[in-house]
């Protein structure tokens, strides 16, 4: 019996982990705005391939605590202030002047997925007068970044770039998942640079996770890894 049981338990937690990595945190606003403009912003988790947003009422464990953060044309880095939805969490800002503009979320949740860290962090870029986003205004440990937001749109080759620790993130696989529920794995090169072409409007959500292997202690609990899973979303006209 306690044979079972143990068995019992070992693929419910090999279940709810495979659940968490297959989770993801993503932000969705407008790849451009205007001076003066409300720009809202509304943060999502759950599983985008299958088009799902989760209910905010169960996200894991602390992830809706999140700390939603722009950085300006200057560089400031500010604290933007939201309000739950029933599956989304939105907040806004209004832009002062032309410039880059970046939306991040970094959150190590509370809880392990068995000896596992996980470390959700989010990213996105806005355009004020058709100036590209700056790559380095997004300090997360593991980031994306489109070169050109400004030329999103169906047809036309979309040109990404991944980051880990500042560093070219080479030879990694990214996973893009279109507004159709139509996903396809890419790699990066040598540069941390891909492409792709999308066929559909809507918001697209781009992926990129890492382990690092480095064991510590979160929260008084002992880990032997930690999984990072970064997105970055837009949508194409």
């Amino acid at each position: 019996m306690k044979r079972i049981s143990f068995a019992i338990v070992t693929v419910l937690l090999t279940i709810a982990t495979s659940n968490v990595f297959a989770h993801a945190l993503w932000i969705e606003t407008p790849a451009t705005g205007k001076v003066g403009q409300k720009q809202t912003v509304k943060v999502y988790y759950g599983e985008y391939a299958d088009l799902g947003r989760d209910s905010v009422s169960t996200w894991y464990s602390d992830v809706k605590e999140f700390n939603l953060w722009l950085i300006g044309p200057d560089n400031k880095k500010t604290q933007l202030k939201v309000t739950p939805g029933v599956n989304y969490f939105e907040g806004s800002f209004t832009p002062e002047q032309n410039g880059s503009y970046t939306i991040t979320v970094s959150h190590e949740a509370k809880d392990l997925g068995g000896t596992t860290k996980y470390h959700f962090l989010s990213s996105a870029g806005v355009s004020v007068g058709k100036v590209a986003p700056v790559a380095t205004h997004n300090t997360n440990a593991l980031k994306l970044h489109v070169n050109d937001v400004t030329s999103l749109k169906v047809k036309n080759t979309v040109k990404m770039s991944a980051f880990l620790k500042e560093a070219a993130a080479s030879k990694k696989a990214v996973t893009v998942f279109s507004p159709t529920g139509w996903s396809k794995e890419f790699y990066t090169d040598e540069n941390g640079a891909f492409e792709f072409v999308p066929l559909w409007p809507g918001t697209y959500v781009v992926e990129i996770t890492h382990t690092d292997k480095t064991p510590g202690k979160h929260h008084d609990k002992d880990y032997a890894a930690t999984w990072k899973g970064a997105t970055y979303s837009f949508s194409i006209n």
